[in-house]
């Protein structure tokens, strides 16, 4: 099992990154969260990690705090939820907004998450409730460090519009999403936290 993973940053593209360990590429996954806090590309990094062997492949899961891995583990133990859903359940909220969700029963802030109906929501809130208490607190919403820039031929929106994309948004809501945001001198990061932030908050 691979647990945690420390080397160069070689790109972050939301939501996968890969980080060169001694000359191997570890292609990853990561929640929004965990791209907050990255480095510049080519920068130092350690990850935790969770490794999920299906039929048609490994896929190897990044975060930036073991608390971050440990409630994506207690995700995917409820029922119908998977790792799609658990990243962009990390991806919209902090782990403590998540927590404080919970215990306010607060299923509408939940259901504004891609992939998440009125009854995973429900479903949610039953099954986690009790998980929580084994959770370490973290600091809250996590804040970019720098800002990246020149990863990608693209611009940060398109990039942002990639990424909420891929974690579950309808291309049109993507966009829209993309367009409520004042991108200009901004990072994709920045742009898809910003974005994400605003549907939670509504």
């Amino acid at each position: 099992m691979i647990g945690r993973l420390s080397g160069e940053l070689v790109y972050k593209r939301p939501p996968f990154l890969m980080v060169d360990v001694h000359g191997v590429g570890y292609e990853l996954e990561a929640p929004m969260s965990t791209f907050y806090d990255l480095p510049l590309q080519g920068g130092q990094v350690t990850l935790f990690t969770h490794l999920a062997i299906r039929d048609d492949a490994h896929v190897l899961y990044g975060f930036a705090s073991d608390s971050e891995r440990a409630l994506f583990r207690m995700l995917l133990k409820v029922s119908g939820v998977g790792a799609k859903m658990a990243l962009a359940i990390l991806s919209g909220m902090s782990a403590d907004e998540f927590s404080l969700c919970i215990q306010r029963d607060d299923t509408a802030a939940l259901v504004r998450l891609p992939g998440i109906g009125k009854k995973t929501a429900e479903r949610l809130v039953i099954e986690m409730r009790d998980r929580l208490d084994k959770l370490e607190p973290t600091s809250g919403v996590s804040l970019p460090r720098e800002r990246s820039a020149g990863l990608s031929a693209e611009t940060p929106q398109s990039d942002a519009i990639g990424a909420l994309i891929a974690l579950g948004y309808k291309p049109n809501d993507a966009s829209r999403m993309v367009r409520s945001v004042e991108c200009e001198g901004l990072s994709s990061e920045e742009i898809i936290r910003l974005a994400l932030r605003a549907v939670v908050m509504k």
